[in-house]
């Protein structure tokens, strides 16, 4: 009888300390949400891709009617630009009310930013739709950004994975490793490029190469200059001297970007395309851009996928509305908006299994998209290497190959 009691007794207590936390919990957001009315939040995103550009503007129009905060996106061709300026106006001891309130980031760009004690934080595990429909254990990615813990420092906003595209009419039967890539090109010479590190999608081709070709796949993982980078990297060089002779321009020129080789494939100049956006030709086949014919493809032994994440600076002078709009942006509604394959397409970052049956069923009646991939077509997603590897193989490519 004793023992019931005592059990009860901490049954009782137990549920009155998760409704006392749930409590304050509420109050702190309700706190936030109060201080961020008013707000001006300076979103610095990558502004690229106007579809993108479009669905910011869609989600600045939503928080400004929800919440009374403003969403001004300051469209960055680097985000690295950003990263040096919040750094610059720490060292000028600007460490309140600074230009930057949100960053649109991952990889290299958060771990500089964390090194440098340039984050406001932890802020993302207290974000009530963080709590109520992210799994941490779902992907590896939302906890650890290319090797860097996150921390809660910043808050994931959407995943990518790279695809290759070609358009069936022309190419029916595309390359699909990067060796097979190689045959290609001396098989069929001007038809194959990539972006120009550091261009993004430039340097992860170079880490998708790097992966299909190095023997020593683990040093990937380790800091890139904790290993025999010389000796890692040996099979990439060897393969891009082989390379860049046979590809668009013979390579004495790159394309600036993704946007660019879709605008060279739809000009059949060259053959294949890549993105890091799995609805990118589905998106430019709807705007008229490209034709009907393209499809999207993957290596046959996968390709680099990441998370990528908003966090804020941490002489933010607008930390509330931040957070608000960073809630804003893991809200099932903001989700399958922006997974809508004429939208963005991005893959979204909650868990289909914590979502109640109502919004599950509004992402499995979304649209896929002409030429879009499933995500068992998808397959498997190589992890990113460590950060530190981004800067060491741009530097390496640039001393080999910038003319």
């Amino acid at each position: 009888m004793k023992k019931s009691l005592i059990a009860a007794s901490i049954a009782a207590t137990f549920a009155l300390t998760s409704l006392t936390t749930l409590a304050h919990e509420h109050q702190s957001w309700q706190d936030t949400l109060n201080q961020a009315k008013g707000q001006t939040v300076y979103f610095n995103a990558w502004g690229g891709a106007d579809n993108i550009n479009d669905y910011i503007q869609w989600a600045a129009d939503r928080i400004k009617e929800d919440y009374d905060v403003t969403l001004k996106q300051v469209k960055l061709t680097d985000t690295s630009d950003a990263v040096n300026r919040v750094l610059a106006e720490k060292a000028a001891g600007k460490n309140t009310n600074g230009s930057i309130d949100l960053i649109w980031l991952n990889g290299e760009n958060f771990r500089a930013m964390k090194d440098n004690n340039l984050l406001f934080g932890p802020f993302s595990q207290s974000l009530p739709n963080y709590m109520t429909y992210v799994d941490e254990n779902a992907r590896q990615s939302l906890t650890q950004d290319f090797g860097t813990p996150v921390d809660g420092m910043e808050s994931p906003w959407g995943m990518a994975q790279v695809i290759f595209m070609h358009d069936t009419a022309t190419l029916s039967s595309p390359p699909k490793s990067i060796a097979e890539l190689l045959t290609y090109a001396k098989a069929h010479p001007g038809r194959i490029t990539y972006p120009e590190p550091p261009q993004f999608l430039g340097s992860t081709f170079l880490k998708q190469a790097l992966y299909e070709l190095t023997p020593h796949r683990k040093a990937l993982s380790q800091p890139a200059d904790s290993v025999d980078f010389d000796k890692v990297t040996a099979p990439l060089w060897a393969y891009l001297d082989q390379l860049h002779p046979v590809t668009w321009r013979s390579g004495q020129t790159f394309p600036s970007s993704s946007e660019e080789m879709m605008r060279l494939l739809d000009d059949q100049e060259i053959d294949v395309a890549l993105s890091f956006d799995i609805s990118a030709a589905s998106v430019q086949i709807d705007k008229g851009n490209l034709p009907d014919t393209v499809r999207s493809y993957v290596f046959t032994h996968g390709t680099i996928g990441n998370t990528h994440f908003l966090a804020i600076p941490y002489n933010s002078g607008a930390t509330a509305g931040a957070q608000v709009v960073a809630n804003f942006m893991l809200s099932p509604e903001a989700q399958i908006k922006k997974q809508t394959p004429t939208i963005w397409g991005d893959l979204s970052v909650l868990s289909y299994a914590k979502l109640p049956a109502a919004e599950q069923a509004k992402f499995d009646a979304l649209p896929r998209g002409i030429a879009t991939l499933s995500i068992e077509e998808l397959g498997q997603t190589l992890p990113e290497p460590h950060s530190s590897w981004v800067g060491a193989l741009e530097s390496e490519w640039r001393k080999r190959y910038a003319q």
